[in-house]
This record gives C-alpha cells, structure tokens and sequence, in this order.
C-alpha cells in the first residue's frame, strides 16, 4: 500500500496520496515497534 501511494503522489502531486503514504509508514512503524516489546503480565489484585 504505501509503495502504491507513493508511485500515485509522484505521478500525480496528490496530496491525499501523499497523507496516504505518511500514514501507512507511522502504521508500519506501530507495528515494529509493538513486535518488539514483550506483552505485559497482567497482575490480579488479589
């Protein structure tokens, strides 16, 4: 997806295809870094 908007942006100056491409990359940047950490125990108040 983002390699599509970024071919669209450059073809066309779009903007929206431009935000489109931003956006994919902070979500593959989410992504990575939630790989990353380990999941966090959930502790009981008990």
């Amino acid at each position: 997806m983002r390699d599509f908007s970024w071919n669209v942006f450059a073809k066309t100056g779009d903007v929206d295809a431009y935000l489109l491409y931003k956006q994919a990359g902070m979500t593959d940047e989410l992504e990575e870094l939630t790989a990353d950490t380990a999941p966090i125990a959930e502790q009981s108040a008990d």
